[in-house]
């Protein structure tokens, strides 16, 4: 398995509990650079991949591939961690390399676990309230949505739908033990006031 692991925004107090336990259970940690590697340092030793930041998209898969090959061995038969800043799911080179690593060595289980994003650790650091509904983008035009407390899934994905959504995910009280994941048109008419809607044109 590999586990993509968000160490936050760059401090090392600001890991999780969940991060500092995978990093120690992992057979071989990866990390993408200094700073990554710095942070998983006072718990183990990892192995830095090349991520050059360039817009050479052949130079990127490149890299990629290399990295999915270094990847692979370890995650086929034990458990290798992939350390990277702030969040995996936001923004993050992570997707990419799942899906190489799907095209050269399928089989092998992926999954995320959170870490502190660099939209909430901003917030923080300028003591901003972020209220009322703000948009996220790494300069392209947003093309979906994530929408907090959402009590009628259905009727909301009925409205979206109207207005040219198409792709439903809704997470129902997120990392409890009684969590719900709802995809596509299997929404429920009423959810708990700790969900979680994405929509996506």
């Amino acid at each position: 398995m590999l586990i993509g692991l968000g160490l936050g925004p760059g401090n090392p107090e600001l890991l999780t509990l969940r991060a500092v336990r995978l990093l120690k259970e992992a057979d071989t940690v990866f990390v993408p650079g200094r700073i990554a590697y710095d942070l998983v340092a006072p718990y183990r030793e990892a192995v830095v991949l090349d991520f050059p930041m360039t817009d050479d998209e052949a130079r990127i898969r490149e890299c990629l591939v290399a990295n999915a090959d270094a990847i692979a061995p370890v995650a086929k038969d034990g458990l290798a961690v992939f350390g990277i800043l702030g969040d995996p799911n936001f923004f993050s080179t992570f997707s990419r390399l799942v899906g190489i690593l799907a095209e050269r060595h399928p089989g092998i289980e992926c999954r995320t676990e959170p870490g502190i994003s660099a939209i909430t650790a901003f917030a923080a650091a300028a003591g901003l309230s972020l209220s009322g509904g703000f948009t996220v983008s790494d300069g392209a035009e947003p093309d979906a949505k994530i929408l907090l407390k959402v009590r009628k899934p259905k009727a909301k994905s009925v409205e979206l739908r109207n207005a040219g959504y198409r792709e439903f995910v809704l997470v129902e009280r997120m990392f409890f033990p009684d969590m719900k994941i709802y995809h596509g048109e299997d929404l429920p008419e009423k959810s708990d006031y700790l969900s979680v809607m994405y929509a996506r044109r």
